[in-house]
């Protein structure tokens, strides 16, 4: 969790002044879900990013 934290702290919370919580709110859902979740890498894919286990997984399923 302090991984976590820290990495938003550096690449979202640090980088802006945020007007109103609701805007803060937007912008750690935004956050999460369009960048630090498909993108992190983890361990038990294979150290990949969820986006690419998916491609290596679909292009797989269709050359069998």
């Amino acid at each position: 969790m302090e991984s976590f934290f820290g990495s938003m702290q550096i690449e979202l919370l640090d980088r802006r002044e945020w007007a109103t919580r609701v805007d803060l709110a937007n912008g750690i859902f935004e956050w999460i879900e369009a960048f630090y979740n498909p993108t992190r890498r983890h361990s038990s894919i294979g150290y990949v990013s969820p986006i690419e286990f998916e491609t290596r997984h679909t292009a797989a399923e269709k050359a069998a």
